[in-house]
Parts: C-alpha cells; structure tokens; sequence
C-alpha cells in the first residue's frame, strides 16, 4: 500500500504540492516511485524557469522507463534538489522528505486533488 499524506495535494500524474507560505514544493508520490522502480537520474527545471500546471517540466528515468514530472502549479522555480543529482535514489528512499523536487515561489495551483480523492483514483 502506497503512503498518502493528508496533508499534500497531489495530481492525476502522481506529482504532490506541500504548500507553505507564498511557495510549493513539489515532488513525485509514493505511488509513483514504486511503479517506476529504482530511480537513475532525474531532470529538473533551472531555478528562474517559469512553470505552468500540467505542462512538463521535467523527467524521472529509472532502470525501468522515463516519466515525464508535470508541474502541479504555475509560478517561477525558486529552487531545486540538488542532492538528486548525486543521489536520485532519494526519490525512492523518501518521496516526500529528502526526495521533493524543486520550489515554485507566487505559485498559483492548477487542478489538483486531495488526499481521499487520490486514494481513489489508485484504488486504495
């Protein structure tokens, strides 16, 4: 059974916002690192790139398959994980700690769900 937080919106892509303040951090869920196996590299948008929910900034590549990250919100990339680009392997070990993704500042949320309707949407 994949972990779900109450706390986070997330996507029908498997992307999940933790808001704070006037930024979101985004990352991929639990869910999706399991199905993806064991994650190699990950691409992230450049700090100062401009995001737009729903469009792809970004790819996850594991031994399996790649995947494109879909941003969950628009605004500005205000910061990125750069511990992944030595240890990608975080996005499997913790998704939503050590694993998030990159910080989008004056972030506006596209069209997101809450953690019971992503529940269901993965049928748990």
């Amino acid at each position: 059974m994949s972990e779900v937080r109450d706390n986070l919106v997330y996507t029908a892509e498997h992307e999940w916002v933790e808001q704070a303040g006037g930024s979101c951090k985004i990352g991929i869920t639990d869910y999706a690192q399991a199905a993806l196996g064991d994650i190699v590299y990950v691409q992230m948008p450049k700090i100062g790139d401009a995001v737009e929910a729903g469009k792809v900034c970004g790819e996850v590549e594991s031994t399996k398959s790649v995947s494109d990250i879909y941003s969950p919100v628009t605004g500005t990339v205000s910061a990125i994980n750069q511990q992944l680009d030595s240890a990608p392997e975080l996005l499997n070990s913790d998704p939503y700690g050590a694993g998030w993704i990159f910080e989008v500042s004056s972030a506006q949320l596209g069209t997101n769900m809450s953690a019971s309707e992503y529940r269901q949407l993965i049928g748990e």
